[in-house]
């Protein structure tokens, strides 16, 4: 099959696409065939050398978490994907080869049915961005009537779906953006957003209840920043690695609770999502789309930063 592969962390340029076997499924693993898979934050700092690229024990390497395509083996007869349904779904990389190829193993927990409203382009754009804001919003902010949550980078790819599940939920969400996306990110249900190139945040919004901060002190130190704008007791949930190391330390001295947040590829949650998706509480956007040929122009748009939304690869027609 043909996957874009690397031979060793380096810039987007040592990705190349070549030959490879087509992966083995074992135990609960389904064979996917991949029509297009989602490009995210972490598959660039992988390929980087940080990341989870420690844990590559293999060369070269298949990048890729998301996918979206259709089951052609199953680990069993009965199983609740039978060969020839349209899934989308993360995969174990690296512990497995990704899904910047034309087929990936896929562990059953990890999948859901595509939602029927998406093309496999908009479905791939959505599963590790989705899983995280909703870990993030539903699963540790417990997004409620009346809370104040303040999302960083409401506009890229985990902050579009954040915003839009606090707002599901009822909170009164204030976002973060640049100048183009700031009316878009009302669209999407922030009550309040915040021209990061204009005005200091910390000088408009106070007694926030939870900071979800997908940028960290990395950028201007945002991450310290959002500290004066939490309630006491208020909750800090810092996302990027290593983006702000001394976070707990930090909170803590301010009488703030804080956590860091790892994504769980949960099939159930992306089926729930995917209701969500198809009845349009929900939308995805998705700004590029490259050819599986072209993955090493895909990672350099994402390292520039400021992507509404997601890039996408496509690797087959449907």
């Amino acid at each position: 099959m043909r996957a874009v592969v690397f031979d060793a962390p380096g810039s987007a340029e040592v990705l190349r696409v070549a030959d490879v076997a087509v992966p083995t499924p074992v135990l609960s693993e389904v064979l996917v065939r991949v029509i297009a898979a989602g490009v995210n934050p972490i598959d660039a700092k992988t390929r980087a050398g940080r990341g989870m690229s420690a844990a590559i024990d293999a060369w070269p390497a298949v990048p890729g978490f998301d996918v979206s395509g259709v089951v052609v083996r199953t680990p069993f007869d009965a199983h609740p994907f039978p060969v020839g349904t349209e899934v989308y779904g993360m995969a174990a990389f690296p512990r497995t080869p990704g899904t910047s190829a034309e087929y990936a193993v896929v562990p059953t927990l990890s999948l859901a049915r595509k939602p029927a409203s998406l093309s496999h382009v908009e479905a791939a754009a959505v599963p590790l961005a989705a899983l995280t804001a909703w870990g993030l919003v539903v699963e540790t902010a417990l997004a409620h009537q009346g809370q104040r949550i303040l999302i960083h980078a409401g506009s890229g790819g985990v902050g579009h779906f954040a915003v839009q599940f606090a707002a599901y939920f009822g909170a009164h969400v204030i976002a973060t953006g640049s100048t183009r996306n700031l009316e878009w990110l009302r669209e999407l249900g922030a009550a309040e957003v915040v021209d990061y190139t204009a005005t200091r945040f910390e000088d408009v919004v106070h007694d926030v209840d939870v900071v979800i901060d997908l940028i960290g002190d990395v950028s201007d130190d945002t991450g310290t920043r959002s500290l004066e704008v939490l309630r006491p007791g208020g909750l800090l949930i810092e996302v990027p690695t290593g983006a702000w190391p001394g976070f707990r330390e930090a909170a803590a001295a301010r009488g703030i609770r804080s956590t860091d947040y790892k994504t769980i590829p949960d099939g159930g949650a992306l089926a729930t999502i995917a209701r969500l998706l198809d009845s349009g509480a929900v939308r995805v956007y998705v700004e590029h789309v490259f050819d599986l040929a072209d993955a090493a122009d895909a990672h350099v748009e994402l390292e520039r930063g400021h992507t509404r939304g997601k890039i996408v690869l496509c690797v087959s027609d449907d």
